[in-house]
This record gives structure tokens, sequence and C-alpha cells, in this order.
């Protein structure tokens, strides 16, 4: 961690955790994609790094907002979120029980995003960051909508994986 003398700097070190681990999840979502058997869980995927992408430029904007250049910072937490996903992409079986199963790592990021991104928007109002806080609440909301359509299609899923045999 680097100096946290202000509320500036630790909004900057974590806008880089976020830009590092928005960029890890472009890389990995294609895979999660692939690895689904169900049709919206795909479909699902897909819009999601499609919508990833737009975050990782919206993060480079509110860089450009504080004075800063564009710059990852490893973030420990994404790891192991990532790490859990590629084992849930190798797992072999029913695919209903796979879809469950991606459905809940997919979740788990969400769920690590929400809180980073409602993190940063709240530290923003309170720097007078307006713009930043706007971009990043519209943020928050796209992520809250992904783990929302996740839950509608788990709920259909998870039906049919509990009857798996």
């Amino acid at each position: 961690m680097t100096d946290a003398k202000s509320l500036r700097d630790l909004f900057v070190e974590n806008l880089r955790h976020a830009y590092d681990a928005e960029k890890r999840l472009v890389e990995t979502l294609p895979d999660v994609r692939d690895a689904a058997h169900s049709p919206d869980l795909k479909h699902a995927l897909q819009a999601h790094l499609e919508v990833t992408g737009v975050h990782v430029s919206r993060l480079e904007q509110i860089f450009d907002w504080f004075g800063e250049k564009p710059k990852s910072e490893r973030c420990k937490s994404i790891d192991g979120i990532l790490d859990d996903g590629k084992h849930v992409t190798e797992l072999k079986g029913d695919p209903d029980v796979i879809d469950a199963a991606l459905i809940a790592a997919a979740q788990e990021a969400e769920h690590f995003e929400i809180a980073m991104y409602g993190t940063l928007r709240a530290w923003a109002a309170q720097l007078g960051k307006n713009e930043a806080m706007e971009t990043l609440q519209v943020t928050l909301e796209e992520e809250k909508a992904a783990d929302g359509l996740l839950t509608n299609i788990a709920e259909r899923l998870n039906l049919r994986a509990a009857h798996a045999h």
C-alpha cells in the first residue's frame, strides 16, 4: 500500500485496484462464458463482458478527473475470486450443476465489485468529485443489475441442478 495520508490517496489506490480487477475480469470472462451451457447464462456473461470493457474506460476517465494516469495496482481481493472461477471453468459433470457453480463464481465477483464501487462512490462524494461519484453510481447500478440477472438465471438452473444425478 502506498501512503494513505488523505482520503484522496486512499481513493486513488483503490481506483487502481478496481482498474486491475476490471481489466483482469475482461480477460477471464470469456473463459467463464465458454464454460457455460445455458444459452441464457452465456448471453448474460457475454453482455457483462461488454459492459466490463465500458467500466475499464470509465475508470480511465476517473483517473483523468483526479489528475492521475490510469495505472493498475494488484488487487489481491480479486485474486482469490478469479482462482475460484478458474477452478469452476475446469469442472466436468452435469451441465446444470456446472452452470450453477459458474453463477456462484460470477456472483462472488459481482458482490466484490458492488462493495468496491459503493466505497469508491462514497469517497468520491466526500471528496467533492461529483462527476466521478455519478459515474461510479452508474457502474454500481450496472453491477447490481448483473447480479440480479444472474440470480434470476440461477433460480431456474439451480432447480434443474438439484435434480441432477
